[in-house]
C-alpha cells in the first residue's frame, strides 16, 4: 500500500525539523565561541535556562512529569555525565576552536561501538572494528598535524567519552520512559551536580549573574533554541521518522558547525590538510556506520 500524500507530507516537514534541530546543534559551538566565560560556567547558565524553559513547556502543555524514586536517581544521576560532556566539549573550543572540537565529538560513534556491546553484552561485531578503525586513524592523523591543538583534541575526546556513556544509558532509559523527561530530570541534574562542583571550588558563592548583554543573549539562545526547543523538537520527529534516517541526518551536525565556524571566524578556524584528511576519515566513518548497522539490523 502506497503512503498517502498527506503522510508525506508529514514525513517531509519533520525531516525538515529534524534538519533544522541538527543545525541549530552544530550552532552550539559556535556559541560556544561566542560567549566570553569558562566552560563550567557557560554549562551551569546553560542547563539552568534549559530546566527553566522545559518545566514551563510542561506546564504549559500540562505534562505529568511525575516520576518513581528510582527513576528520578537515574535521571539524576546520568545528569552528571551530560554536565561533564558539555564542559569538556565547550573547554576544548576555548582551547582549540570549533572545528576540532566537532570533529572530536564525531568520534562519539567510535565509543558507542565499544560501550554498547560491553554493557548491553552483545558481541563487537566486525564491522564496528572497521569503523572504529577508520575514526582512530583520523583522530591519529588531526594528532599529528594540529599538535598546537593538542589540549582541544583530548578534550573534545573526552567529550565524545561522555556522550558515548550517556547516549548508551539513554537508549536503554527510553525504551520505558519518555524522552523529554528523561531529558528535563537529567538536565535539572546537571544542573544541580554543577552547582555541588562551583560551590567546593568557591566559584558559586562569588556568582553576581554580572554577564554583558551579548554574553546574556547569546546564553539565553543556547538555554532555550540550542537546548530546550532543539530537544523537544528532536524528540517530536525521532517517534515518526527511522531510526536509520535520524541517525545519518543527525550526523551533520560537526559539518554544519564547522562551515559556520568558516564563515563566522574565517582565519582562526582554517586548518592543515592532514586535519581535513584525518576528519574526513571520521566524517566518512560516521556516516558509514548508520548505513552498515541499518543492513545488518535488516539480516
Amino acid at each position: 500500500m502506497k503512503p498517502s500524500l498527506k503522510t508525506l507530507n508529514h514525513d517531509n516537514r519533520n525531516l525538515l525539523i529534524l534538519h533544522l534541530t541538527v543545525f541549530v546543534w552544530g550552532f552550539t559551538g559556535i556559541l560556544g565561541a561566542l560567549i566570553s566565560i569558562s566552560a563550567v560556567q557557560m554549562v551551569w547558565y546553560r542547563v539552568l535556562i534549559a530546566s527553566i524553559t522545559l518545566f514551563a513547556y510542561f506546564k504549559l502543555s500540562k505534562t505529568d512529569i511525575r516520576v518513581t524514586r528510582t527513576q528520578f536517581l537515574k535521571f539524576f544521576f546520568t545528569g552528571s555525565i551530560v554536565a561533564t560532556h558539555w564542559i569538556f566539549f565547550f573547554h576544548s573550543i576555548k582551547v582549540a576552536n570549533v572545528s576540532v572540537s566537532l570533529i572530536c565529538l564525531s568520534s562519539v560513534t567510535l565509543f558507542i561501538a565499544i560501550l554498547e556491546p560491553l554493557i548491553k553484552k552483545h558481541a563487537i561485531s566486525k564491522g564496528d572494528i572497521f569503523v572504529g578503525l577508520l575514526i582512530i586513524l583520523g583522530i591519529y592523523l588531526i594528532f599529528k598535524f594540529e599538535t598546537k591543538y593538542t589540549t582541544g583534541i583530548i578534550f573534545g575526546l573526552l567529550s565524545a567519552v561522555a556522550a558515548s556513556f550517556f547516549s548508551t544509558i539513554n537508549s536503554t532509559l527510553v525504551q520505558k520512559n519518555n524522552p523529554s523527561i528523561i531529558g528535563f530530570y537529567e538536565l535539572a541534574g546537571a544542573f544541580f551536580w554543577i552547582s555541588i562542583y562551583r560551590l567546593f571550588d568557591k566559584s558559586l558563592l562569588t556568582e553576581t549573574f554580572n554577564l554583558s548583554l551579548t554574553d546574556w543573549f547569546y546564553l539565553l539562545i543556547l538555554g532555550t533554541v540550542c537546548t530546550a526547543l532543539a530537544y523537544v523538537a528532536g524528540v517530536s520527529v525521532m517517534r515518526t521518522l527511522s531510526a536509520f534516517r535520524v541517525a545519518l541526518i543527525t550526523n551533520l551536525e560537526p559539518v554544519y558547525g564547522i562551515v559556520l565556524a568558516f564563515i563566522l571566524f574565517g582565519q582562526k578556524e582554517q586548518m592543515t590538510g592532514g586535519f581535513y584528511l584525518g576528519s574526513l576519515l571520521i566524517l566518512a566513518a560516521v556516516f558509514i556506520y548508520p548505513i552498515y548497522k541499518n543492513r545488518r539490523n535488516k539480516a
